[in-house]
């Protein structure tokens, strides 16, 4: 570092600040120089080691190498670097698990090196101005800052891939707020270029946004201000998710120099990220929240730590939740700049430490980890001390918390007593019934919200701070607690200038020779962050014994309703020379009734009328629309209507009913007995069953519309011929259906059901019910089977 003499000013004398301003940043300049200097020397270590623990060769070997590569490449040592870190396995990986020879022998070559000239000169200053970079943030407005002008970038985006397979924004630059807002999630959709990207492992050129908007939903706010933009994928490590956005103001083809240049500079990313981590900073919820602020107010050295597992299941690394303030890593990063980051990233030389193994049996077990005093160097205003320390590990949730120790004889109890009052939001206490002395804890005084100035509460005075109704229940354990010696415990609440506090007291007296209490000790903690949890779970518990109460009594009346309106026969019935079974089983879970519906009913001309609906939902609503439908249907049908006018007319009466967004299913079937003609329509419903023959086949669809669906709807008609000994099945889906699985698999099934020799008999639809049904079933089934009876067969009881 270069200085100056400074010279003592003559009595009188003005200073000279342009002399002084120019040392100033002269100094400051010298300062950022060695600055980078020793940033640039951490990412060459960090490569010297990854090619160490990948062939096994010295540090001096490793260092002609990475150089060799760097001059065959026509790259600064610095861009080699940047590259082999970029390609790093998952953290964590020994030389001995890195892929073998043959693997490596096989992977892609390398993109050829850029030529020499400005180019070059482009990707080394990146390089050197990528050692500075934080994370993706940073990353972003580096490269928005070093992309050379032909490049013509006007804005960078970098998403992170999630685990459940959309996007998030974790870097920008150039590009406002509403548009960090609006795309700060990406969902797992198709037709998005940068999860094209992705998949493909290749970049997205969106030169014509004319073209590109046809094949993809443009990210912008709006669209059109961005008229070319290219997505390139960032492989870091063995896994592609990281994708860099390079976008421009005007239209036309990255040139293949372009192209080329913004190819190489993504290849440096992935090593600034493989170092600085992926920095996602998803939306915490309130108690993540929460515990980082603990953490910011948190003294020493701790981290909260969640465990990263790779595709076999093992813990590979762990990401930094929350970091004290006190707490840095080997590369100075602090406090909440290291939220986000790789554990091992961020101390690389853990796995060959007890701390590794410890933090992995803790994370298994439960029980929590202390490792043995070890020395180490640290920094205080300086000056390097050193100084013994020893690493705890305990289990919270599905995390761990580690934190490193400073042993001070002269304090560490002290220091113990105060970590255990501070995390567990109580403080102690002791009372001298002789004296009159009260001593409290800096904690108590914070949890009743009392300064410490105005001194500690005698005993007999710690009622007056309860509410009025817990009054009485402080006054007497403190009255049994002074006078016969009784231990107590006992919440209580109070108010503060925070609100109103619970609070529990725990106390228990010590008694001189004759047995008379002479002094108090105990704790006061707060404990309204759980009575606050309790209060709402009975809130909870009460709202759904209510709901369930309302469910229950809807359940009941639309059950009675549906008894009403849809009386069910006991035995099969006879109807234009047909024999008809019908069934009618409503769900088996769930408080709600459906709206499956049929009819079946005589003609004043003995032409019979089938049929078989379905309301979408459930509960009142389902069965009032059910009863609207079915009474409506026959009635049409009675007075002369066809059966698509009264398709038309009920889709019409659907669209204007009290729900306008209710929907049906239908089959309308009429039967002709003199020429055993079934003249049949249908809107949205599956499909009738016949079976003839031992064989069974569904009767081709004609068009027809859901009911409901549109204004619009249309519906056509189609006729089949019935033999004696035909058996025609009408149903609902509830009678086919089983989530997850395709509709069509249900068909197929009741169709190889209906065909079993042997289905037929006095009770068919019973065996066949039993054959299909599952004891749980989660909608209402509704059948009608029908046949034909065969020469001399009496078609009814």
């Amino acid at each position: 570092m270069t200085s100056e003499a400074a010279r003592a000013p003559e009595p009188g004398a003005v200073p000279d600040l342009a002399a002084l301003t120019k040392v100033i940043a002269r100094q400051r300049a010298e300062l950022d120089r060695l600055q980078d200097m020793a940033a640039a020397s951490v990412v060459q270590e960090r490569a010297k080691g990854a090619v160490m623990a990948r062939t096994g060769c010295s540090p001096e070997a490793a260092h002609e190498g990475l150089q060799q590569r760097a001059k065959e490449a026509g790259r600064t040592l610095l861009e080699e670097c940047w590259i082999t870190l970029g390609g790093l396995g998952p953290p964590g990986r020994t030389a001995a698990q890195q892929p073998p020879d043959d693997e490596v022998a096989h992977r892609p070559p390398r993109p050829a090196a850029l030529p020499a000239g400005s180019d070059g000169e482009d990707l080394a200053r990146l390089g050197r101005a990528l050692v500075r970079v934080g994370g993706p943030q940073d990353l972003a407005r580096c490269l928005l800052d070093h992309l050379p002008p032909d490049a013509g970038a006007d804005a960078v985006l970098i998403f992170a891939r999630l685990t459940f397979g959309g996007l998030e924004l974790v870097g920008h630059a150039g590009v406002d707020d509403l548009l960090v807002q609006q795309w700060s999630r990406v969902p797992p959709v198709s037709g998005i270029a940068p999860l094209d990207a992705l998949d493909a492992g290749e970049a997205r050129w969106l030169e014509d946004i004319r073209v590109d908007r046809q094949r993809y939903l443009l990210i912008g706010n709006p669209a059109d201000q961005w008229m070319s933009r290219a997505w390139l994928p960032v492989a870091t490590g063995q896994s592609v998710d990281v994708v860099v956005g390079i976008f421009r103001h005007h239209e036309g083809p990255f040139t293949a120099e372009v192209r080329r240049h913004l190819l190489a500079a993504a290849r440096l990313c992935a090593g600034v990220l493989r170092m600085s981590g992926i920095r996602q900073n998803p939306t915490v919820g309130a108690a993540t929240d929460a515990l980082r602020t603990v953490f910011d107010r948190l003294p020493g050295t701790a981290v909260l730590l969640t465990p990263l597992r790779g595709p076999s299941g093992d813990v590979e690394d762990f990401r930094v939740d929350a970091a004290t303030a006190d707490t840095a890593d080997a590369l100075g990063r602090s406090g909440r700049e290291l939220v986000g980051m790789r554990f091992l990233d961020c101390w690389p030389m853990t796995p060959e430490e007890p701390l590794w193994k410890g933090c992995l049996g803790t994370l298994v077990s439960g029980r929590p980890y202390e490792s043995e005093p070890f020395a180490q160097q640290h920094f205080v205003d300086g000056i390097s001390e050193l100084s013994t320390y020893s690493a705890r590990v305990a289990r919270l949730g599905d995390g761990l918390v580690v934190n490193w120790v400073r042993h001070d004889p002269s304090d560490r109890q002290e220091q113990r007593l105060a970590d255990v009052q501070r995390l567990g939001n109580l403080g102690w206490a002791n009372w001298n019934l002789l004296t009159g002395e009260v001593n409290w804890s800096s904690q108590v005084f914070a949890i009743f919200g009392r300064d410490p100035a105005e001194g500690a509460v005698p005993l007999g005075q710690l009622p007056d701070l309860a509410l009025p109704e817990d009054k009485p229940a402080v006054a007497r354990a403190v009255a049994e607690l002074m006078g016969q010696g009784r231990p107590c415990d006992v919440p209580f609440r109070l108010v503060t200038r925070g609100g109103i506090r619970h609070l529990r007291a725990v106390a228990e007296a010590v008694p001189d020779d004759r047995g008379t209490p002479v002094e108090v000790h105990g704790f006061v903690q707060d404990v309204t962050a759980q009575r606050s949890a309790e209060l709402a779970l009975i809130a909870s518990e009460r709202a759904v014994l209510t709901q369930h109460g309302v469910l229950q009594a809807e359940r009941t009346v639309a059950a009675r309703l549906q008894d009403a309106l849809l009386p069910l026969p006991r035995q099969p019935v006879r109807l234009a020379g047909l024999r008809v079974d019908i069934a009618y089983l409503p769900a088996q879970s769930g408080l709600n009734v459906g709206g499956d519906w049929f009819s079946a009913i005589e003609l004043p001309d003995g032409d019979a009328l089938f049929v078989v609906g379905d309301v979408a939902g459930h509960g009142i609503d389902a069965v009032a629309a059910m009863a609207l439908l079915r009474f409506t249907a026959k009635g049409m049908i009675i007075t002369g209507s066809s059966l698509t006018g009264a398709l038309v007319r009920l889709n019409a009466l659907l669209l204007h009913s009290r729900d306008p967004h209710g929907t049906a299913t239908m089959v309308l079937a009429r039967y002709t007995p003199r020429e055993r003609r079934l003249v049949w329509a249908q809107a949205g419903h599956p499909p009738p069953l016949l079976l003839r023959d031992g064989k069974a086949r569904y009767l081709d669809r004609p068009f027809g519309m859901l009911l409901g669906a549109g204004d619009s709807a249309r519906y056509e008609e189609a006729e089949c011929r019935l033999a004696p000994g035909d058996r025609l099945v009408l149903y609902t889906d509830g009678l086919v259906e089983r989530p997850p699985e395709s509709i069509d698999c249900g068909l197929e099934r009741l169709a190889r059901a209906a065909a079993v020799p042997g289905a037929g008999g006095s009770a068919p639809l019973d065996r066949l019910l039993g054959a299909l049904l599952e004891p749980e079933r989660r909608d209402d089934v509704c059948v009608l089977d029908i046949r034909v009876p065969v020469e001399g067969e009496e078609p009814a009881q």
